[in-house]
């Protein structure tokens, strides 16, 4: 029972923000009126079963004017019932979209706020294939939420309104047996009753498994589908390994979760089958079988049979809820379970910049530089990286920043940048600074050639002259004439294309902070040295701190910060001027 209520609790956490929000006007409205079509369907299923025994009474009596009559009714009932279907069928889906439109828009605005994508994947959490809980499992939730809480409300309705028809039927067709009959009250809805409990008990205890087994077969699916993508995306790697062979046997396997899942679930789904389509097929002539006893006995007329087996047909149908969509609820449990762990997830990476101890980057009104106090960055496990004590980058520094491999130059760079939490200690911004961190290997989105310049702006920001005159500084002229060209630009260009690309864009932006994490690492030193000119004549007021290795750095660099080691932690500091390269000192 607890866990009943609390999938309730979670379905109404789900649904109900979307009826809270900017659209709940125009959302509210298309629920209400579907609803009311949705009772409107009972209503007409209600009439008919009171046309129907009409009809077969005047077939019975052979009257043709009241079978005329009938027929004109039904004339009407059905277009009734044509008109009901279209315009159900028309809101629903029109509520869907704006519905996952405002859902989308929410749990992408979750999910990439401030860094949460990044922090979710440091955390290792459990909501695995971010694209499929937004892309898939929100359509779903919404298309199962609607069809399962109509047919719930259709099944309720239902019976309420038959139950008393069919408990007044059960005084004109009295229990009769061996010519014998009985009047006990309303003993149609009781067997209704026992007839669908026994269903309900069967189809839950041969099918309860499917819960588990739909939710596994939709991670299965989306880990396939996710390193599909990762070959595609990594296929020059690949090829250059000559790694087919061992790729193409990591996917099937993978391929062979699905497939060894969807077994499991086939026999399931054939045992569910078997029960439910035996169950169903009783049921139509099982009322049959519990009136005719009366109609061979002259109690009751053709019509009032019909009548009785229609209405003990939509009680029974009602009771049999749970049967009748125990697929579509496995289903539904099982979406309802991966959004709620995409929930949990992004509130827990979203708390890593919340809960103590945790590193704080902060804007400060009046300041003029970036100041490092007592920074402490770990791991996401907690184990100590590297250490900074009071350090500050101001106004047109240019500070370059070295030390072994693996000691975290890296995550320093990412914790000044804010969006790694995991230590203790503060990063003091200016207010309204602009700060851009260019990494090693740049992010290119998949669109035209200006959308991947401009980016993190949007397109349009900058003019076609502004982004020919950049992609010439930097040593692109070519690329000029591709603007306005289509591409998925990280597989396309190779990484010293990119980089220049990269310092394309900072050029562009202007930041107030840039910093610099080995991101001309795969240009020679010619090419090195010529965009390093270049970023400080276009970028004279900018404060430039780099990540590098190379000794030919020093000379664009008038600070030098050193991470060494102090058993068990790593620690920055300050480099003395006469402890310098002499390369520095020239510079």
């Amino acid at each position: 029972m607890n866990a009943i209520f609390s999938t309730f609790a979670t379905i109404w956490r789900l649904a109900v923000p979307y009826f809270r929000s900017e659209d709940r006007w125009t959302g509210g409205l298309l629920l209400a009126v579907i609803v009311a079509l949705e009772l409107a369907t009972v209503f007409l299923n209600l009439v008919l079963t009171w046309w129907n025994a009409e009809f077969f009474n005047s077939l019975q009596n052979k009257d043709w004017q009241a079978f005329i009559h009938q027929l004109g009714i039904f004339c009407v009932l059905a277009a009734a019932a044509i008109l009901i279907a279209v315009y159900q069928l028309y809101l629903n889906q029109w509520l869907q979209i704006r519905w996952r439109r405002w859902m989308t828009d929410h749990y992408l605005g979750d999910w990439l706020e401030a860094g949460n994508h990044y922090r979710m994947q440091l955390l290792g959490d459990a909501a695995d294939n971010p694209d499929q809980r937004i892309a898939d499992d929100i359509r779903m939730f919404i298309d199962r939420t609607l069809f399962i809480g109509l047919r719930l409300l259709n099944s309720i309705v239902t019976l309420i309104s038959f139950t008393a028809l069919l408990w007044s039927l059960s005084s004109e067709a009295p229990l009769t047996l061996f010519g014998a009959s009985w009047d006990i009250p309303g003993y149609l809805v009781w067997t209704a009753l026992i007839y669908a409990a026994i269903g309900t008990a069967g189809a839950h205890l041969i099918g309860r498994s499917l819960v588990h087994l739909n939710f596994n077969q939709q991670r299965f699916e989306a880990d396939f589908r996710f390193n599909l993508v990762r070959v595609r995306e990594n296929s020059e790697q690949i090829a250059l390994l000559r790694g087919e062979t061992a790729e193409r046997q990591r996917l099937l396997a993978r391929f062979g979760d699905i497939i060894s899942n969807w077994y499991a679930i086939m026999m399931r789904t054939k045992n569910l089958t078997f029960f439910s389509a035996g169950f169903a097929q009783v049921a139509i002539i099982f009322p049959y079988v519990v009136v005719s006893p009366a109609y061979f006995a002259g109690r009751v007329q053709l019509g009032t049979l019909t009548q009785t087996a229609q209405a003990f047909d939509s009680v029974r149908t009602a009771l049999s809820f749970i049967i009748e969509t125990y697929q579509s609820l496995a289903e539904w449990q099982s979406i309802i379970t991966r959004l709620a762990g995409f929930d949990a997830s992004v509130a827990r990476a979203r708390a890593c910049t919340t809960c103590s101890p945790t590193i704080q980057v902060a804007p400060r009104a009046g300041l003029s530089q970036v100041n490092v106090n007592a920074l402490d960055v770990h791991l996401p496990n907690g184990t100590p990286l590297v250490g900074a004590g009071d350090i500050a980058f101001a106004a047109r520094d240019r500070v370059l920043v070295t030390g072994p491999s693996g000691v975290g130059k890296s995550t320093l760079f990412r914790a000044i940048g804010g969006i790694w939490p995991f230590g203790s200690g503060a990063v003091l911004v200016p207010d309204g600074a602009r700060v851009m961190v260019l990494p090693q290997r740049p992010y290119l989105p998949v669109g035209s050639l200006a959308a991947a310049v401009t980016y993190p702006g949007l397109v349009g920001s900058f003019d076609a002259a502004q982004l020919a005159e950049v992609l010439r500084a930097v040593g692109l002229p070519a690329m000029i004439e591709r603007l306005g060209e289509d591409a998925h630009w990280n597989r396309l260009l190779s990484l010293g294309e990119q980089q220049r690309l990269a310092v394309a864009r900072a050029i562009l932006h202007a930041p107030d902070f840039l910093f610099l994490d080995e991101a001309t690492a795969s240009l020679d030193h010619a090419a090195e040295a010529m965009l390093y000119r270049l970023l400080h004549e276009r970028l004279p007021g900018t404060t430039i701190v780099s990540i590098g290795h190379r000794s030919t750095l020093n000379a664009f660099h008038d600070r030098q910060l050193a991470i060494s080691s102090d058993g068990d932690r790593n620690t920055l500091r300050e480099v003395a001027a006469e402890a310098r390269p002499i390369a520095a000192q020239a510079g």
